[in-house]
């Protein structure tokens, strides 16, 4: 077994986490401390860095929370993060690496928010079978509407029918860098009202990680006659354009105002990339589907991606010593 070293993130390795991130097989910029760190007063960091010799090969985003560590509960999706030339072999045994390090340090449990394959440059589902030959289980899945936009997805006559209402109207779509009238008049009322809820993120940290990532966060509202009507807030990787937040006023079903929206963000903003994440359409941790916004999604042409959540025990590690015959 390969001697691996693991070091819990510091400041001090700043550098060299974002310079492993950048060229990571499985990473966006999600996993960039300038994104992590936004909520660092909410987690107790528990991110891993792992080296072979004084290299290193892979890093965990994580956080902990008593005996548990988690790969992330403030992270869309987490995971262990590989470089381009990571091979089995040496996958496995950085991995109970891993699971040895977390049990000799008090932690029973890892929980794995896995990084869907699209988000990924190459394969990368090594993770899913160390998990399953260390007894570990499926917490949890999450169904993901997306669209290829590689192939020859079909749009619904009825979303056509909104979206051509909202060429009529002379509706107008800006890409905006202020997001204050969006999350103060639509967006926080409406997931009030509806959900009772708040956004993710606060309006100041949103403002605050776009002036960090503008390249990778962009904001487009709709206006009608001058009036903000709708809006959306993509997160952009390498491969994907995803719809972070999305929210429209009263007026949205008789303009057809977010139908007009998604169709200037699927067939211009996400040019060049292969696929637009409408995210999951879920309530109680993916146990029920919420019908109405589902069919919305499916009507522009999307299928479904399943992401897993993955539990495993640390002291399962020795179960890896018999993979190799």
């Amino acid at each position: 077994m390969k001697n691996y070293i693991i070091k819990r993130y510091e400041t001090k390795s700043y550098s060299d986490w974002n310079a492993f991130i950048s060229t990571a097989k499985n990473a966006t910029f999600l996993f960039n401390r300038d994104f992590m760190d936004y909520h660092s007063d909410r987690f107790e960091d528990f991110s891993l860095l792992i080296y072979d010799e004084d290299k290193l090969v892979a890093v965990l985003p994580a956080n902990r929370l008593g005996t548990t560590v988690f790969s992330h509960q403030g992270l869309t999706y987490g995971g262990l993060v590989l470089s381009r030339n990571s091979k089995l072999y040496n996958i496995i045994f950085i991995f109970k690496s891993i699971l040895m390090f977390l049990n000799e340090n008090a932690i029973s449990t890892l929980i794995i928010k896995k990084i869907p394959s699209i988000y990924c440059d190459t394969f990368s589902d090594e993770i899913d079978y160390l998990v399953s030959i260390c007894n570990g289980t499926t917490k949890m899945k999450h169904a993901i509407s997306v669209i290829n936009l590689d192939s020859n997805f079909k749009i619904s006559k009825s979303r056509r029918e909104c979206i051509n209402r909202g060429k009529k109207l002379n509706l107008v779509i800006k890409e905006e860098n202020n997001l204050v009238s969006f999350w103060n008049d639509i967006l926080i009322p409406n997931l009030k009202e509806k959900y009772n809820s708040k956004p993710v993120h606060s309006l100041d940290e949103i403002i605050a990680l776009k002036a960090k990532f503008p390249q990778n966060i962009k904001h487009f509202n709709v206006y009608s006659e001058g009036k903000m009507v709708c809006g959306t807030t993509l997160f952009i990787t390498k491969n994907v354009v995803k719809a972070q937040y999305i929210s429209g006023n009263e007026d949205n079903n008789l303009l057809g105002s977010i139908d007009y929206l998604y169709d200037f963000l699927i067939n211009e903003v996400s040019k060049g990339k292969s696929y637009f994440d409408f995210g999951p359409s879920h309530e109680n941790n993916g146990l029920n589907i919420v019908k109405n916004i589902n069919f919305w999604k499916e009507s522009f042409g999307v299928n479904t991606l399943v992401q897993n959540f993955y539990e495993v025990e640390t002291s399962n590690y020795p179960l890896l010593d018999n993979i190799l015959i």
